[in-house]
């Protein structure tokens, strides 16, 4: 089958690779009709994430109809539509069972590697290097799904591949992230970050209830999308100071909750500190570039709370932990708990309350991958998400 696959830092590529095959028998094998890239597959592609191995398959927001079934599996059958979460998750341990789907104990077939790195293993996940199981992932013409009995979900008639696609991650996790963040009704929020993620964080700020939401970023189209589909304030990072400026709307208080949609690799150009965290990476000094979480915790007010999405992968440093420490701060983070969500989002979805293709600008086939790569990291093009449909 044709695949994108990792053949180290900027190297994507459109391979043909083995097709999948069921393993166990709660497995499915689906037929990918619609995938995309998400901003998180940029760490990989620039190196940020370890224990990647050339020719690994990349990709973990998938959906498509299912072609196998495992001799133990009941949930579905050939001929099914379904949208896997980018997670992969048991159902049974103590935390699925607390429905703490990302942090799945028997998932991840490399638990001792990634303990080693992170005290304990979180979930396996799909396209996202051996540390977290070593996957294939599904920007691909076919995906093996395991224990698919547990977290994909069926898609309903008439729907339509991109209406749904992104209940995989990216709607999930916006969502997740402006639940993390406690939102009470009135509250001022602060989002840094207008990509994709940050896009669903605005529009689910204001569905549990936020007064104000405030989006921050310095790309025009992100900017512009973020006041037309999701009626925020903007502001934008290359010319104002954030601090300043939230300080001013807000009469000096700060934003009630500030949600971190951007993670490890914060614009390098964004400030000083950044711009030394860059350096520091590339000398193997350090692994992440955390200015908007330390931008954040100046920011927000105190007693307030601060929601991370935002994918970090190792050791931050210059945390203003002492300022965290005596506002009284409140943290709220983790990998998204997809399999919780995936009813009540796409009843949403379904009533008509939102439709999240309006994030798409890029759509193609996988050959073009490798290209769309690189103007999603670029910001080229005007491009804010790219769909890929493997078999046109």
């Amino acid at each position: 089958m044709k695949a994108l696959t990792w053949h180290g830092k900027g190297d994507i590529r459109c391979d043909q690779v083995q097709d999948p095959a069921i393993e166990d028998d709660r497995d499915v094998i689906i037929k990918v009709t619609c995938c995309a890239i998400c901003g998180s597959d940029l760490h990989l592609m620039d190196g940020y994430m370890p224990t990647m191995e050339s020719g690994d398959v990349l990709g973990h927001e998938t959906m498509g109809e299912v072609v196998e079934v495992g001799r133990g599996h009941s949930k579905f059958k050939k001929g099914d539509r379904i949208v896997v979460p980018f997670n992969i998750s048991c159902g049974e341990c103590w935390f699925c069972q607390k429905g703490l789907f990302s942090l799945c104990d028997r998932s991840n077939p490399n638990a001792k590697q990634a303990a080693e790195v992170m005290g304990q293993s979180p979930a396996g996940l799909f396209g996202y290097s051996h540390l977290v199981g070593g996957y294939w992932g599904g920007q691909a013409e076919y995906l093996r799904v395991p224990f698919a009995d547990v977290g994909p979900i069926k898609v309903p008639e008439g729907m339509d591949d991109e209406q749904v696609l992104f209940l995989s991650d990216i709607f999930p996790t916006g969502y997740m992230a402006a639940e993390n963040a406690g939102i009470e009704p009135g509250d001022t929020v602060a989002i840094w970050g207008c990509g994709p993620v940050g896009q669903f964080a605005i529009q689910s700020a204001w569905m549990l209830g936020a007064g104000r939401v405030i989006a921050i970023d310095k790309v025009p189209e992100r900017l512009a999308m973020a006041r037309e589909h999701g009626k925020a304030e903007t502001l934008d990072f290359s010319n104002s100071k954030i601090y300043d400026a939230l300080m001013a709307m807000t009469d000096g208080r700060g934003p009630d909750r500030c949600i971190d949609c951007v993670g490890t690799e914060a614009d390098a150009g964004a400030s000083a500190d950044s711009m030394l965290d860059k350096v520091k990476a590339a000398a193997f000094l350090g692994t992440d570039r955390p200015h908007v979480l330390r931008e954040a915790i100046y920011c927000c007010r105190k007693g307030g709370t601060i929601s991370i999405p935002g994918v970090y992968i190792g050791l931050v440093d210059h945390i203003p932990f002492g300022a965290a420490m005596n506002k009284g701060l409140t943290f709220r983070m983790g990998q998204t708990h997809t399999q919780r969500y995936l009813e009540p989002l796409l009843a949403k979805v379904q009533t008509g309350e939102i439709d999240p293709s309006f994030v798409i600008t890029h759509r193609a086939g996988l050959e073009a991958g490798p290209d769309l790569y690189k103007t999603f990291r670029d910001k080229q093009d005007g491009c804010i998400k790219v769909v890929m449909r493997p078999h046109g």
